[in-house]
């Protein structure tokens, strides 16, 4: 792996920041992917977590770190020996959202930020297939890249003190779901049925880092149907490998 744009420094006593400089997209994220696996398999009994970002890793250790440059170099030589043929299977996610007026709080202001019609606003949003960057700051939160341009728009300018769990936002060249209530200031379009953040699934959510998702749009009947069948355990995510 190519290691010319990577920058390297300490970031407090216990962490160290990777920083690579180029910009984010799918290639980087996969090569993020895999050196967070390479490090935490080379150095799992003294790495606390790694935490991912569009175009850094944020290495937390047990213990302060000794010999900075000597550590250095040696995640340089690690990552430049990394194969990107090692990182997991991905797959593409299909999820539900109802943009029933019922939910959709802001549709009417963004179509007049966007000059585009609110039908206009829910095709465009759900013909789109985005990448999972990384998963934060509420947990389960997914990140998600690739949002058409035409439906850039600034965050709320008095946050709601409560955002329902499901609730579909979109703010910035950002969109995403909230796994729970919570304070926020996107603009909300819509709401999935299904949690994706709980027991219900398998390390707690149906996302990886790398899935890609697609939205598909239903109605407010078809939004409670899914949302009984997922909470009566009778309700199957569609899914399918890619790559």
């Amino acid at each position: 792996m190519d290691i010319e744009n990577i920058l390297i420094k300490q970031y407090s006593q216990r962490s160290i920041l990777l920083t690579f400089e180029q910009p984010a997209d799918e290639n980087l994220l996969k090569k993020l992917v895999r050196c967070r696996q390479i490090i935490n398999e080379k150095y799992f009994k003294s790495i606390l977590y790694i935490n991912l970002g569009y175009n850094s890793l944020l290495i937390n250790y047990v213990s302060a770190i000794d010999k900075f440059y000597g550590l250095k170099n040696t995640l340089l030589e690690l990552i430049s020996e990394a194969k990107l043929s090692g990182v997991s299977q991905q797959y593409k996610i299909l999820l539900p959202v109802c943009y029933d007026e019922n939910f959709g709080l802001d549709l009417e202001e963004l179509s007049e930020h966007t000059n585009l019609s609110i039908k206009e606003i829910i095709k465009r949003h759900s013909s789109t297939e985005y990448l999972i960057y990384f998963l934060g700051f509420l947990p389960g939160f997914p990140y998600l890249l690739n949002l058409d341009s035409s439906l850039y728009c600034p965050r709320k300018s008095s946050p709601r003190q409560n955002v329902l769990k499901g609730s579909v936002g979109i703010a910035g060249q950002q969109t995403g779901i909230y796994p729970q209530e919570s304070p926020g200031g996107w603009q909300i379009i819509g709401s999935c049925p299904i949690s994706i953040f709980g027991n219900y699934w398998q390390n707690y959510s149906p996302f990886s880092i790398g899935d890609k998702l697609q939205f598909y749009s239903v109605s407010l009947d078809e939004y409670h149907q899914i949302k009984h069948d997922f909470e009566t355990h009778n309700f199957n995510l569609k899914k399918e490998k890619v790559g």
